[in-house]
């Protein structure tokens, strides 16, 4: 049964129509009155729906207005809603007291696109920094980005906690370390933090606006580039996105090898993010083991598949690298190597009282937040929440190939940090059964490009979580519009949440242990 299908269809009547030209057709999609928005999102939100994404497109080319869209999830469905805005009067009712995750959404989609969200409480831009000009929407169609903006004089304007004693702490937005710019700013009492504002989109680089002028192939390596070190992920859901809409059957040899390169990328990924929170809680010893069996796994990566992050090897129709029988057994080899290697820096992390004393029971993200913010991946995982699309939304080999969902409710740092261990070891056994099972035959056929006017969308279980494609072609069959929607866009706002109660000097600790993109958020 679908219930959210249900649940709109019994709301609207006669009042929504089914697209045609959405795909895969297992992804329902309805397009109704402007008026009858929010009465969807009503409704869903009643039927316990999770907001997955929300985005606008430009559809004049068509001879339409604007596109307003919503994208939500209970259990194993999805289903796109959408509305019109006419030129004239680009506005459509706000959801934010309906869905949380609305509130950045909606800002970000007034910035870029010039929708303007009625209702919603902060008109702040989002993404867009203040010294643009107020009406450059670089979304639109009649921007030109190869033109330089104006810049005009504009001020941010923070939230503030004011009372005696109150005082405030700027971080960033360049930081000390070797990472990308966002700037944090702290309210606090002493070293007790009262509230904490993120401003990011520093690292805005107009990616979603630079696929309009790609190839389809192009936008493959367009897609692994969205946040470098999940590139496996981001290519593959453009990808799959891309193949739905052309009903296109990649050779399954190229699936496995795909499901192979992504589990890969979970490890290394986690294995660094259980150093570093390590290395944050000043236990330099383990930063060094686990960065070590990281680079083990990314020169593999490198003899095996051409690249130590394995970028540009999920291409449309396929993969780009074959694996030999040499390759196979070498690979064998190393997690027998690493999971022998693993368990012991396990034991030393779960023994150490110094270490415990820092991760447990800090930076915690209740079930109920995590469930109100809509929050994916291990972040979500770590707070009581059953969601992974290897499972909720299966594609081969993970269809046949079962992954194993670690579900903590504590959600402070040491769940953040466990999830991601019990993943490690999940992983190590998939890609042995992914090795064992590895069919014969092709990686990679020729692939067709999609019609005019259709769309593709796709959900990929990335390292940080759900990562969600939705690719609209143009009249010519071009790319119309690709919107990108990174774990980091749900789970940033989760890290403002989680620091409450704790103090200043916990915050690198804390942020450590989510871990999000800057450049998977800021597009």
């Amino acid at each position: 049964m679908n219930k959210l299908e249900d649940a709109i269809i019994s709301l609207l009547a006669s009042h929504e129509v089914m697209d045609e030209g959405q795909y895969p057709k297992s992804i329902t999609s309805f397009t109704v009155p402007r008026d009858r928005f929010i009465d969807a999102a009503r409704a869903l939100k009643k039927a316990d729906a999770r907001l997955v994404a929300e985005w606008a497109t430009d559809e004049r080319n068509f001879g339409k207005g604007f596109g307003i869209y919503t994208c939500y999830n209970k259990d194993t469905e999805y289903l796109i809603v959408r509305a019109y805005a006419p030129l004239e009067d680009p506005t459509f009712p706000s959801l934010t007291k309906k869905f949380v995750s609305a509130w950045r959404f909606e800002r970000q989609m007034k910035s870029l696109m010039g929708v303007i969200p009625v209702g919603h409480p902060d008109q702040r831009p989002w993404i867009k920094h203040e010294d643009w000009p107020e009406d450059a929407y670089p979304l639109r169609k009649d921007f030109d980005p190869s033109c330089p903006m104006p810049r005009v004089h504009g001020e941010y304007q923070w939230i503030r906690a004011e009372g005696e004693g109150v005082h405030e702490i700027a971080v960033g937005p360049v930081h000390a370390g070797i990472i990308e710019p966002g700037h944090f700013r702290f309210q606090a009492v002493g070293e007790d933090v009262l509230n904490l504002e993120e401003r990011l989109g520093y690292v805005h680089k107009g990616i979603e606006k630079r696929f309009e002028a790609l190839s389809w192939d192009e936008g493959a390596r367009l897609a692994g580039r969205v946040s470098g070190d999940t590139t496996v992920a981001h290519a593959l859901a453009y990808c799959r996105a891309i193949e739905a809409m052309t009903s296109f059957n990649v050779p399954e040899r190229g699936l496995w090898l795909r499901a192979l390169m992504l589990e890969r990328e979970r490890i290394a990924n986690h294995i660094g993010d259980i150093g570093a929170i390590s290395n944050d809680a000043s236990f330099a010893f383990l930063y060094y083991q686990f960065m070590r069996l990281k680079e083990g796994f990314l020169r593999t990566n490198l003899n095996f598949f051409g690249h130590r992050f394995m970028m540009d090897r999920v291409v449309l129709g396929g993969v780009a690298v074959n694996i030999n029988a040499d390759g196979i057994n070498e690979i064998y080899s190393e997690l027998d190597r690493f999971e022998k290697e693993f368990e012991r820096l396990v034991i030393i992390y779960d023994e150490s009282p110094s270490l415990e004393d820092r991760v447990r029971d800090a930076g915690i993200l209740k079930p109920e937040m995590a469930k109100d913010l809509g929050v994916v991946g291990f972040v979500a995982r770590a707070s009581g929440q059953r969601l992974d699309c290897r499972i909720q939304s299966a594609f081969p080999p993970y269809d046949r190939i079962v992954t194993k969902m670690t579900v903590l409710n504590s959600g402070d740092v040491h769940a953040r940090a466990w999830v991601r261990i019990e993943e490690i070891r999940d992983s190590v056994n998939l890609i042995r059964e992914m090795l064992r099972t590895l069919p014969l035959g092709e990686v990679k056929t020729s692939f067709k490009t999609p019609s005019p006017d259709v769309s593709g969308f796709s959900t990929v279980e990335g390292w940080r979580g759900e990562i969600v494609y939705w690719v609209q072609s143009g009249p010519k069959g071009e790319i119309n519009r690709c919107m990108v929607r990174d774990p980091s866009s749900v789970c940033w706002i989760a890290v403002e949440q989680a620091i409450h109660g704790n103090i200043v000097p916990d915050f690198p600790l804390c942020n450590k242990s989510f871990n999000q993109s800057y450049s998977g958020h800021d597009l």
